[in-house]
């Protein structure tokens, strides 16, 4: 049995960490570099970097400090934000990255997915979708959450996977930064439409939360940001419970 991941985020503007709810509101919450080894001290499975306004902003990511983040790490680092072409993805991987993390360019461009996958490896792509609930469907948003597309969540989580993808990172929109739980329903359903991996986004507030996005929704890893940066819960408390509870994780 593949163990379960735990996977603090870093959401990156202007060089810091920061964090709101519901993709507004954001506050500063530290240093990224220094964030960074703390969680890798800690025992996370792995890190996300993330640029949030690098796409609405139109500009690349910073790699400077990825490659900073990534000499100071030993764990597996996944970046994404204002990656626009193949070679954005070889300039991050050069400065540290093993994954990188596409969004809105690949709704846009679609083929940079199956084009990244054939010269880096699928195992290389994540395709992170943010999406909100509609009426009857889930809605998937680009730049930064600012962007309606019109596309539903599933049928492009499908297509992603078709294209190339080794790995879904799910945001729930509706339950980010509210510690209310992660949205069972949205990943359950995505779980079991796709045959790659997918990391749970969005909601987490307590210990029986990760429980459940595993148990309930099928999810291969559990991302969190506020729960872990405000020092509510370690991730090794995270993990005690969750061996606890019978679910396969590494300590």
């Amino acid at each position: 049995m593949l163990s379960k991941r735990i996977i603090p985020c870093l959401d990156i503007k202007e060089g810091r960490v920061v964090k709101g709810v519901k993709f507004l509101g954001l506050r500063d919450a530290g240093d990224p570099v220094e964030v960074a080894k703390i969680y890798d001290a800690q025992g996370a499975d792995e890190l996300v970097f993330l640029d949030i306004t690098a796409s609405f902003e139109n500009r690349k990511t910073l790699v400077d400090l990825v490659e900073k983040i990534a000499s100071n790490i030993f764990m597996p680092f996944t970046v994404g934000g204002g990656i626009g072409e193949v070679s954005d993805i070889r300039n991050l991987l050069n400065a540290g990255a093993e994954k990188v993390s596409l969004n809105t360019q690949a709704v846009k461009c679609p083929q940079l997915i199956s084009e990244a996958a054939k010269r880096f490896g699928s195992q290389c792509i994540v395709v992170a979708i943010d999406a909100k609930k509609q009426t009857d469907h889930w809605e998937i948003f680009i730049n930064g959450g600012r962007t309606p597309t019109g596309i539903d969540a599933l049928v492009w989580a499908e297509k992603a996977a078709r294209l190339g993808a080794g790995e879904i990172l799910l945001t729930s929109m509706d339950c980010d930064g509210t510690k209310n739980g992660y949205d069972l329903e949205l990943t359950r359903a995505i779980s079991q439409k796709v045959n790659i991996p997918v990391i749970a986004s969005g909601g987490a507030g307590s210990l029986e939360d990760f429980y459940n996005v595993f148990t309930v929704a099928e999810a291969q890893a559990a991302l969190a940001a506020s729960l872990f940066h405000y020092q509510e819960l370690s991730i090794r408390q995270v993990k005690d419970y969750l061996k606890g509870r019978g679910v396969a994780v590494r300590i």
